[in-house]
């Protein structure tokens, strides 16, 4: 209705639509024009009453910078995503307020999702990449909630390869420490391990004398201990959902491919690479076979298999929780720390303190609703119903 009255008064008037935006929220309609116009101020407010009287409507009018102004303003685009179980109003707040202070300006505001945890996307404007990260970053620190922000334009949509680490990010908990349990040397191999995490020992040298502590256990032990480590919540949709979408996934591991290859079949990986354990006799000898897949040896695979992929680094995410992950996760396009030590959470392009990994598809800009009608229309398909 206002698009007709105001191309009734387009030959006479001028009238240019510069911008529009529509939001619907349970089922209230709210739309916003921007315009260029020969018009007089009156003559808009004029046309603005008459739909109002003809649609009942509530419509207002504002006058403000010119076109060239707002565009200028528009320039340097970036998605921020927010996330919070629950997103409580003073976390949305202390983020607009982090954002006006460098002089930013939030475009729009959407939701992504409403479980299992609450996530907004807000086109912001008029700040660098550079200050829009460390103002967010603060407000993270102060509100609890997550924040990732990301450069708006192609190279955010082309994401095309996602490697993962699979102890603590892909499984819950560590593999080892399970095998650690069975050998009766739990807690010796958990306080190495720990200390590796937190990036205080050598990955490959703890790595060795750890393994070295599991010397006798029996191999039929790694296929019982398989089957104790679940996946973490969320796993499953988030690789069903990015090869949908054309992703190629792999998974990168300081453990052992004596697991690592049945989960890698199990989710239908592209790429794996971890650490093998030497067995003779039926046993573990304590000792490992060929180099060991270091903090290095990480983003060396992320780098092969993105050549394997042809996917530039560009287009490449990656995910992991420890010290040993951060070669890689500054390697990617996207490094996302993922329920990481304090450590790995500074130095990775964004982080995720939520127990869901399937979490990360919002700071993919991918809608929870997007992720249910796919596997409702696979559901179909399979059931062999119509759409």
């Amino acid at each position: 209705m206002l698009f007709t009255a105001l191309a009734h008064l387009d030959d006479r008037a001028g009238i240019e639509i510069l911008d529009v935006e529509q939001v619907v929220i349970r089922d209230r309609l709210v739309l916003g024009v921007l315009l260029r116009s020969d018009l007089y101020g009156a003559q808009l407010v004029d046309v603005a009453a008459k739909v109002a009287a003809d649609t009942g409507m509530q419509v207002e009018v504002s006058f403000g910078a010119a076109a060239r102004d707002l565009t200028d303003h528009r320039r340097g685009r970036h998605h921020v995503i927010v996330l919070g179980r629950p997103l409580r109003a003073g976390a949305v707040a202390g983020v607009a307020s982090a954002i006006a202070e460098i002089g930013g300006n939030i475009d729009s505001i959407s939701r992504l999702s409403d479980h299992p945890v609450t996530s907004l996307e807000l086109m912001v404007s008029g700040a660098t990449s550079g200050r829009l990260r460390a103002a967010l970053s603060a407000a993270a620190a102060d509100t609890g909630v997550d924040i990732a922000v990301e450069k708006a334009g192609l190279q955010r949509r082309s994401k095309r390869l996602i490697v993962m680490d699979v102890d603590s990010t892909l499984v819950q908990g560590e593999f080892i420490d399970v095998l650690a349990g069975r050998a009766g040397r739990g807690p010796q191999v958990a306080a190495i391990t720990a200390a590796a995490m937190r990036g205080e020992l050598d990955f490959a040298e703890s790595l060795r004398a750890r393994v070295l502590l599991l010397r006798g256990l029996a191999a039929t032990e790694l296929d019982e201990a398989r089957l104790t480590v679940p996946l973490t919540a969320g796993a499953s949709t988030l690789v069903r959902t990015l090869k949908r979408m054309g992703y190629q996934c792999g998974i990168v591991s300081g453990g052992f491919t004596q697991f690592t290859d049945h989960l890698a079949a199990e989710l239908g990986m592209d790429f794996a690479a971890a650490n093998t354990l030497e067995i003779e006799n039926g046993r573990l000898t304590g000792r490992l076979v060929g180099e060991v897949l270091d903090r290095a040896g990480k983003a060396q695979a992320l780098t092969r298999f993105a050549a394997a992929a042809g996917v530039p680094m560009s287009q490449t995410v990656a995910v992991g929780d420890g010290a040993n992950d951060l070669d890689m996760l500054k390697r990617a396009g996207l490094g996302i720390a993922f329920n990481a030590k304090p450590v790995v959470r500074a130095q990775a392009h964004t982080s995720l303190n939520q127990p869901f990994l399937d979490a990360i598809l919002f700071f993919l800009g991918i809608s929870r609703s997007d992720v249910e009608s796919a596997d409702a229309e696979d559901a179909n398909a399979s059931a062999g119903r119509p759409d």
